[in-house]
């Protein structure tokens, strides 16, 4: 069986896109009882567009309800997992025990995926589970590709849902305290301020009382910050163990960042070239790097050079329509008549080049400049475009 591509989804729009550029399956939040508190996340009638909108395509929507709750979670939880079950949720992700016996005992036709925050690092965790009723797993990000074998050897039945891409946490599988304390905002509770991406200062006292820097060398700043998780060169490998779900992190992530790392995959998924797509996962924004833990323990996770790269391209422009041989397309980034812009998209257009000719704005009028933001301008474009394409522009093409 072809293994999903599972895309994270912060709000309607971003579903759309995920969906668009090749996800097989998304998973999202609601307005509480979710780990990313401060993406925008679903209300019960976007949570109802959105499984009709995946649904309609063939593709599948599960529901994070994976904060640890306390006792005055549980008299809205019962009312939120039946309204889940009446809009056909395809699953729903929990970390807490209560949580996932209240879910079973008031929804009991919803199915069940652990996630990773319940921290499933061996067969025997990975048994209970599904003993208990759980049809997935999502494994913990520590795991090695031979200790994921071994899970499902173990338990063959179990899916097993494993991150290939995107952000990683300095602690372990997520469960963070550094945020609590430092902000009084709960990573456990889906608040947390990503205090290991904050710029450190590593000191030593001397016998006289006085303080003086450590430093290893000059970019030794990012203490805590994590290196991003990049797996697309393993996937068979992690196919091959037993995994059948490919998730990408990122539901606080911008849509541009989104449709470029799912097309990635999605390509690799169905054949594209391995270097190729290599270098397309560095056209996004993102930390240097890591395979993490897959082939054993590995020194090397802490992103010491920069709290992030900036990526090859440019976002420039979403395509809004294509019509008498022109391209309309909602400005995102400054762009000019005579610029050369490439193209980001599912189909066949994708890394095909335009170049910006007799450019126009939203009232017809020659402009040489395309300045204001999320203004729809026009320009001459052979390309036969579609609505979600996106117009990048090369860094070393910038003027």
């Amino acid at each position: 069986m072809k293994a999903e591509l599972l895309a994270p989804a912060g709000s309607l729009k971003k579903l759309k896109v995920a969906i668009r550029y090749g996800a097989d399956a998304v998973y999202l939040g609601g307005k509480a009882f979710s780990l990313r508190a401060f993406s925008d996340n679903f209300t019960e009638e976007e949570l109802k567009e959105g499984i009709a909108f995946a649904h309609a395509r063939g593709k599948k929507v599960y529901v994070c309800a994976n904060i640890f709750a306390k006792n005055e979670d549980f008299g809205e939880l019962a009312g939120y997992f039946k309204l889940l079950e009446r809009l056909k949720a395809d699953g729903v992700l929990v970390s807490d025990l209560g949580v996932f016996r209240v879910l079973k005992k008031v929804a009991p036709t919803l199915s069940v995926h652990v996630s990773t925050q319940a921290n499933t690092l061996n067969k025997e965790a990975a048994r209970f589970w599904q003993e208990a009723g759980a049809s997935r797993v999502v494994l913990a990000r520590e795991l090695s590709v031979a200790e994921i074998k071994e899970i499902h050897e173990a338990v063959p039945e179990l899916e097993l849902e494993a991150f290939v891409h995107g952000a990683t946490c300095i602690s372990y599988s997520g469960r963070c305290l550094l945020s609590d304390y430092l902000s009084s905002r709960p990573s456990n509770r889906g608040e947390c301020v990503q205090a290991c991406r904050f710029q450190y200062e590593l000191r030593a006292r001397e016998q006289d009382g006085d303080w003086f820097p450590i430093t290893e060398d000059e970019r030794g700043a990012y203490l805590l910050s994590g290196k991003d998780l990049n797996l697309s060169a393993q996937l068979d490998e992690l196919s091959a163990a037993g995994v059948c779900s490919f998730k990408i992190e990122g539901r606080m992530k911008g849509e541009y960042y989104l449709a470029t790392v799912v097309n990635a995959y999605r390509r690799l998924l169905d054949g594209a070239d391995k270097e190729l797509m290599r270098r397309e996962l560095l056209a996004a924004s993102h930390r240097d790097y890591t395979e993490f833990n897959a082939f054993g323990k590995n020194q090397s996770t802490v992103s010491y050079n920069d709290n992030k790269t900036e990526g090859t391209c440019d976002f420039i422009a979403v395509v809004t329509r294509h019509k008498n041989g022109r391209v309309f397309a909602e400005m995102r980034g400054r762009f000019y008549e005579g610029d050369t812009l490439e193209v980001l998209s599912p189909t066949d257009a994708f890394l095909k080049e335009v170049h910006v000719k007799d450019l126009r704005d939203a009232a017809d009028q020659i402009q040489p400049d395309a300045k204001r933001v999320q203004e729809i301008y026009s320009f001459e474009c052979p390309l036969e475009l579609n609505e979600g394409d996106i117009l990048r522009r090369r860094k070393d093409r910038k003027k």
